[in-house]
């Protein structure tokens, strides 16, 4: 197939009455098929039904994150958040045809046993039932993103989005980062009652989606839906605990030389705490064109695979990275099964996290062009902690090329790129631990769970003075989390993928070439195993075993300890 440009990609919307008769005619063809043959055709039929439909849901999503003020893709998104859930159970009933087939042996050797272990996984995780609940919840999320999406605040005599301000939230004048954390304060605090009625209504929607599936909370179901194979809350538990007991004093120690080099006072401000050096954070050298073509270049030079890969992506128009008024805020990766191509989306605003996200986003997508001829659609992503060890690996290789991405400001990026994973875990174990309370207590106030925040920042990041800003004080900095909103339980994810991911950093440093190759095998068994398997299977620790931690964390201390002072102004 040729490439064709994503702007080109032709769209249009599947009535959901062609929808049911198409995939009942494949069921049936599947339920009556005489022998193996016809059986495959019939499973081959689906995939294609469900890569057009995910095609086409991408394209409409995707569009309508670009520009979120175009009225035609935000009625298209709307249309597929509806249509999502009847998707669903229509392919859950074709799951549990293939898990009771009589030709399942057959589809075993075809697709492995994992394909099936899933299939009884998803089969708990949704029912009819709960599918009006799950088209209110898109409502609700829909809702919260233009709330983000439509920050339109005056500094410095312009207009900026949120992802605009960032710059200026890092400035290396005092005065002008207090007043853009200050400004987004405020904006944010214009919208609280809002962004609280609607988590309100999460939490209550979710709550019956959980009960309806015969739970006493939403929790188990959110560990369903997040596909979660061979874990269970309390191992996340045990998890979170052991972050306490090994990151946050390690954390606490690097954000105190930071504020001794800062000359500031300990506990930071979150104006202070979001600048690493004196001089100012690293800055990308040139402007954003430049850093894309830093990263084409790179990946020609890291390996003939993700040459092809970027060659493709730019080729394509597969990037959408620029901030902009009406974009949607955040960065995510995405996929086109029927192009077999990924789509990467970001926000790019001069700071090294426009490095840090090209690269971060261009390790999930390199990880799904590499898939993307597995024959089930279904395991071409692993589980999500799995895809975010592919992202945040990536963000480790590309430290080699930290020159030509910042020129004279490399070392500074090297040193607050491996400090801010390591700070990066206590804020993310403190998303899942409040979600967790949150969900196991639906019946809290808005004021009630913002003091559950507040308590869990003082656990986790006692390393912060809140009083600055009156949004943060009153524990709501919650609110300016996407994925507490839109897909709970999916942040301990990244603090999972770290710790991993810090596993490579350490191997980079012992042979690029031989950490590549295991990074590499690790891309290409996509979603045909386990988390837990897939790293027992490439030679790294899993994130339960407390030693792995512990070392991991041990190792970049002494590193960070022993870095040049002179480079850390």
């Amino acid at each position: 197939m040729s490439l064709i440009p994503f702007e080109q990609m032709p769209y249009e919307r599947l009535e959901e009455g062609e929808l049911r008769r198409q995939a009942g005619e494949i069921l049936e063809k599947l339920l009556r098929a005489p022998d193996y043959p016809a059986a495959k055709d019939a499973f081959m039929e689906m995939q294609k039904l469900s890569s057009h439909f995910s095609t086409l849901s991408a394209i409409a999503n995707t569009r309508s994150n670009i520009d979120t003020t175009d009225a035609f893709y935000a009625q298209q998104r709307e249309y597929w958040d509806h249509l999502d859930p009847v998707f669903e159970e229509l392919q859950q009933r074709f799951t549990g045809a293939m898990l009771t087939h009589p030709f399942r042996p057959q589809f075993e050797e075809m697709l492995g046993k994992q394909y099936f272990a899933d299939g009884e996984l998803a089969q708990r995780s949704f029912s009819p039932a709960i599918a009006p609940l799950m088209q209110e919840e898109s409502k609700l999320v829909m809702a919260y993103d233009q709330i983000m999406a439509g920050a339109q605040i005056v500094f410095d005599g312009k207009t900026l989005t949120l992802p605009q301000l960032t710059p200026y939230k890092q400035s290396p004048h005092p005065d002008i980062r207090k007043a853009a954390w200050c400004a987004e304060g405020e904006y944010l605090m214009s919208h609280a009652q809002q962004l609280d009625d609607i988590f309100h209504q999460l939490v209550k929607l979710r709550t019956e989606m959980g009960r309806k599936m015969g739970y006493d909370t939403f929790i188990p179901l959110g560990y369903d839906r997040m596909k979660r194979n061979c874990y269970g809350a309390g191992q996340v538990e045990a998890f979170r605990e052991a972050v306490r007991r090994h990151i946050v004093p390690i954390a606490a120690a690097l954000k105190r030389q930071q504020a001794q080099r800062l000359n500031t006072s300990y506990p930071m401000m979150l104006s202070d705490d979001s600048i690493v050096f004196p001089t100012g954070n690293p800055l990308p050298r040139g402007n954003a064109q430049d850093t894309l073509d830093t990263a084409r270049n790179m990946y020609h030079q890291l390996s003939p695979e993700t040459g092809a890969f970027i060659d493709v992506m730019f080729e394509g128009h597969l990037l959408d990275v620029l901030s902009k008024k009406g974009k949607a805020g955040g960065g995510y990766c995405t996929t086109l099964p029927d192009y077999k191509v990924p789509f990467i989306f970001a926000n790019f605003n001069g700071t090294a996290g426009d490095v840090e996200v090209m690269t971060h986003e261009a390790g999930h997508a390199f990880a799904a062009y590499m898939a993307r001829d597995i024959v089930a659609l279904e395991q071409r992503w692993p589980t999500l902690e799995a895809c975010e060890v592919h992202s945040m690996s990536m963000e480790f290789f590309a430290e080699e090329w930290s020159e030509n991405f910042f020129g004279a400001d490399a070392d500074k990026f090297r040193y607050s790129h491996l400090a801010s994973a390591l700070t990066f875990i206590p804020y993310g174990t403190i998303v899942d631990a409040f979600q967790h309370e949150i969900y196991r207590q639906p019946e809290l106030t808005p004021m009630q769970r913002h003091e559950v925040w507040k308590r869990l920042e003082a656990d986790y990041r006692p390393w912060l003075d809140l009083k600055e800003i009156p949004f943060y004080q009153d524990g709501r900095g919650w609110q300016a989390k996407q994925h507490i909103f839109q897909a709970p339980f999916y942040y301990i994810d990244y603090c999972l993928a770290q710790t991993v991911a810090l596993q490579f950093w350490a191997l980079i440093r012992e042979n690029r070439d031989a950490a590549w190759n295991r990074y590499l095998s690790l891309v290409k068994m996509a979603g045909t195993r386990t988390f837990t398997e897939l790293l027992a299977i490439s030679g790294l620790k899993t994130p339960f075993d407390e030693t792995c931690l512990q070392q991991i964390a041990q190792t970049a201390q002494q590193f960070l300890q022993d870095f040049p002072t002179e480079k850390l102004r």
